[in-house]
Protein backbone atom coordinates (compact mmCIF):
# COMPACT_ATOMS: atom_id res chain seq x y z
CA UNK A 1 0.00 0.00 0.00
CA UNK A 2 0.99 3.54 -0.38
CA UNK A 3 2.24 5.82 2.65
CA UNK A 4 0.54 9.17 2.88
CA UNK A 5 1.86 11.77 3.49
CA UNK A 6 1.22 15.23 5.34
CA UNK A 7 1.52 18.66 4.58
CA UNK A 8 2.56 19.45 8.26
CA UNK A 9 4.07 17.45 11.15
CA UNK A 10 1.27 15.05 12.15
CA UNK A 11 0.67 11.94 14.56
CA UNK A 12 0.64 9.05 12.07
CA UNK A 13 -2.18 7.61 13.59
CA UNK A 14 -4.38 10.22 11.16
CA UNK A 15 -2.24 8.81 8.33
CA UNK A 16 -2.89 5.47 8.93
CA UNK A 17 -6.44 5.31 9.47
CA UNK A 18 -8.22 4.19 6.22
CA UNK A 19 -11.53 2.70 5.41
CA UNK A 20 -11.05 -0.54 3.26
CA UNK A 21 -13.93 -2.71 2.57
CA UNK A 22 -11.85 -6.21 2.56
CA UNK A 23 -12.96 -8.08 5.60
CA UNK A 24 -11.88 -11.45 6.57
CA UNK A 25 -15.33 -12.80 7.88
CA UNK A 26 -13.72 -13.49 11.34
CA UNK A 27 -15.66 -12.61 14.30
CA UNK A 28 -14.29 -9.93 16.84
CA UNK A 29 -14.44 -10.82 20.44
CA UNK A 30 -17.24 -8.37 22.66
CA UNK A 31 -14.17 -6.82 23.99
CA UNK A 32 -12.13 -5.46 21.34
CA UNK A 33 -16.28 -4.61 20.22
CA UNK A 34 -16.47 -2.69 23.41
CA UNK A 35 -13.27 -1.19 23.08
CA UNK A 36 -14.43 0.61 20.14
CA UNK A 37 -17.42 1.90 21.83
CA UNK A 38 -15.46 3.08 25.07
CA UNK A 39 -12.89 5.42 22.52
CA UNK A 40 -16.08 6.55 21.18
CA UNK A 41 -17.68 7.32 24.56
CA UNK A 42 -14.73 9.73 25.59
CA UNK A 43 -15.53 12.02 22.24
CA UNK A 44 -15.73 15.56 23.00
CA UNK A 45 -19.74 17.10 23.03
CA UNK A 46 -21.27 20.37 23.32
CA UNK A 47 -22.50 20.19 26.98
CA UNK A 48 -21.46 17.20 27.52
CA UNK A 49 -24.72 16.14 26.16
CA UNK A 50 -23.53 12.86 24.61
CA UNK A 51 -25.90 12.94 21.92
CA UNK A 52 -23.99 9.45 20.18
CA UNK A 53 -25.52 6.36 20.40
CA UNK A 54 -24.67 2.64 18.57
CA UNK A 55 -26.79 -0.31 18.04
CA UNK A 56 -25.20 -2.82 16.65
CA UNK A 57 -25.38 -6.52 15.52
CA UNK A 58 -22.83 -9.11 15.44
CA UNK A 59 -22.92 -12.04 12.60
CA UNK A 60 -23.71 -14.71 14.98
CA UNK A 61 -26.89 -11.98 16.70
CA UNK A 62 -30.49 -12.60 15.40
CA UNK A 63 -30.32 -9.44 14.19
CA UNK A 64 -27.56 -9.80 11.88
CA UNK A 65 -29.44 -10.27 8.83
CA UNK A 66 -32.61 -7.56 9.95
CA UNK A 67 -29.40 -4.87 10.02
CA UNK A 68 -27.86 -6.65 6.53
CA UNK A 69 -31.43 -6.67 4.70
CA UNK A 70 -31.27 -2.50 5.38
CA UNK A 71 -28.08 -1.80 3.62
CA UNK A 72 -28.58 -1.11 -0.79
CA UNK A 73 -26.79 -4.01 -2.54
CA UNK A 74 -23.29 -2.44 -3.37
CA UNK A 75 -22.92 -2.35 0.21
CA UNK A 76 -24.06 -5.63 0.89
CA UNK A 77 -21.64 -7.08 -1.48
CA UNK A 78 -18.51 -6.05 0.80
CA UNK A 79 -20.11 -5.85 4.46
CA UNK A 80 -20.83 -9.55 3.85
CA UNK A 81 -17.44 -10.34 5.59
CA UNK A 82 -18.03 -7.65 8.03
CA UNK A 83 -18.27 -8.83 11.81
CA UNK A 84 -20.25 -6.53 13.13
CA UNK A 85 -22.80 -4.02 11.71
CA UNK A 86 -23.62 -0.68 13.28
CA UNK A 87 -26.82 1.73 13.24
CA UNK A 88 -25.36 5.30 14.51
CA UNK A 89 -27.28 7.65 15.99
CA UNK A 90 -27.83 11.05 17.52
CA UNK A 91 -29.98 12.45 19.95
CA UNK A 92 -31.66 15.79 19.01
CA UNK A 93 -32.24 17.46 22.11
CA UNK A 94 -30.26 18.28 24.91
CA UNK A 95 -31.11 15.45 28.23
CA UNK A 96 -30.87 18.71 30.77
CA UNK A 97 -33.56 20.49 28.88
CA UNK A 98 -34.97 19.00 26.23
CA UNK A 99 -34.09 22.05 24.15
CA UNK A 100 -32.01 21.27 20.78
CA UNK A 101 -28.81 20.14 20.28
CA UNK A 102 -27.84 21.88 17.54
CA UNK A 103 -24.42 20.08 17.08
CA UNK A 104 -25.85 16.60 17.79
CA UNK A 105 -24.56 15.24 14.56
CA UNK A 106 -20.92 16.74 14.47
CA UNK A 107 -20.52 15.79 18.07
CA UNK A 108 -21.59 12.35 16.74
CA UNK A 109 -19.31 12.42 14.09
CA UNK A 110 -16.57 12.84 16.11
CA UNK A 111 -17.59 9.80 18.59
CA UNK A 112 -17.67 7.97 15.27
CA UNK A 113 -14.08 9.63 14.53
CA UNK A 114 -13.10 8.21 18.16
CA UNK A 115 -14.09 4.76 16.87
CA UNK A 116 -12.58 4.42 13.80
CA UNK A 117 -9.21 6.11 15.07
CA UNK A 118 -9.28 2.88 17.78
CA UNK A 119 -10.39 0.66 15.14
CA UNK A 120 -7.17 1.36 12.96
CA UNK A 121 -5.05 1.25 16.19
CA UNK A 122 -5.91 -2.47 16.79
CA UNK A 123 -5.52 -3.51 13.72
CA UNK A 124 -9.53 -3.70 12.82
CA UNK A 125 -11.46 -2.03 9.87
CA UNK A 126 -13.99 -0.18 10.41
CA UNK A 127 -15.78 1.65 7.17
CA UNK A 128 -18.91 4.23 7.77
CA UNK A 129 -21.34 4.62 4.83
CA UNK A 130 -24.62 6.38 3.50
CA UNK A 131 -26.26 3.62 1.58
CA UNK A 132 -28.79 2.15 3.40
CA UNK A 133 -32.66 2.71 3.97
CA UNK A 134 -32.26 5.49 7.24
CA UNK A 135 -36.15 5.22 7.78
CA UNK A 136 -36.03 1.32 8.21
CA UNK A 137 -33.12 1.56 10.19
CA UNK A 138 -35.22 4.20 12.08
CA UNK A 139 -37.31 1.68 13.20
CA UNK A 140 -35.90 -1.58 13.87
CA UNK A 141 -34.03 0.02 16.15
CA UNK A 142 -36.75 1.04 17.69
CA UNK A 143 -35.50 4.91 18.57
CA UNK A 144 -37.90 7.60 19.11
CA UNK A 145 -38.84 11.20 17.37
CA UNK A 146 -36.15 12.29 19.44
CA UNK A 147 -33.49 10.61 17.30
CA UNK A 148 -32.03 10.98 13.89
CA UNK A 149 -29.83 7.90 12.30
CA UNK A 150 -26.54 9.51 10.87
CA UNK A 151 -24.75 6.21 9.18
CA UNK A 152 -23.98 2.62 9.60
CA UNK A 153 -20.57 1.12 9.63
CA UNK A 154 -18.98 -2.26 9.20
CA UNK A 155 -16.28 -3.44 11.50
CA UNK A 156 -14.22 -6.38 10.75
CA UNK A 157 -10.85 -7.94 11.04
CA UNK A 158 -8.82 -6.91 7.75
CA UNK A 159 -9.23 -9.42 4.21
CA UNK A 160 -7.69 -10.01 1.66
CA UNK A 161 -8.36 -7.80 -1.05
CA UNK A 162 -9.36 -10.78 -3.44
CA UNK A 163 -12.34 -11.67 -1.91
CA UNK A 164 -13.87 -8.22 -2.90
CA UNK A 165 -16.28 -8.34 -6.02
CA UNK A 166 -13.77 -7.79 -8.29
CA UNK A 167 -14.98 -4.16 -9.00
CA UNK A 168 -14.26 -2.99 -6.05
CA UNK A 169 -10.65 -4.60 -5.60
CA UNK A 170 -9.72 -1.59 -8.05
CA UNK A 171 -11.20 0.61 -5.69
CA UNK A 172 -9.62 -0.84 -2.05
CA UNK A 173 -6.40 1.81 -2.27
CA UNK A 174 -5.61 4.31 0.35
CA UNK A 175 -6.84 7.88 -0.49
CA UNK A 176 -5.59 10.82 -0.49
CA UNK A 177 -7.03 14.13 0.13
CA UNK A 178 -7.90 17.66 -0.85
CA UNK A 179 -4.63 19.97 -0.18
CA UNK A 180 -5.08 22.24 2.41
CA UNK A 181 -5.95 25.55 1.00
CA UNK A 182 -9.10 24.00 -0.47
CA UNK A 183 -10.17 23.43 3.14
CA UNK A 184 -8.95 26.05 5.62
CA UNK A 185 -9.85 29.78 4.70
CA UNK A 186 -8.54 32.85 7.09
CA UNK A 187 -11.81 35.13 6.89
CA UNK A 188 -13.66 34.35 4.00
CA UNK A 189 -15.09 30.68 2.26
CA UNK A 190 -13.56 30.85 -1.02
CA UNK A 191 -14.17 28.81 -3.88
CA UNK A 192 -16.67 25.99 -4.32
Amino acid sequence: MPVRTSSYKINKLFLDRWSPRAMSGEAISDEQLMTLFEAARWAPSSYNNQPWRFVYATKSSPYWQTFFDLMVPFNQSWTKNAAVLVVILSRKKFEYNNEPALTHSFDTGSAWMSLALQSSLMGLVAHGMEGFDYDKAHKIVQASDDYVVEAMCAIGKPGRVQDLPEDLQKKEEISDRRPLKEIAFAGVLKGK
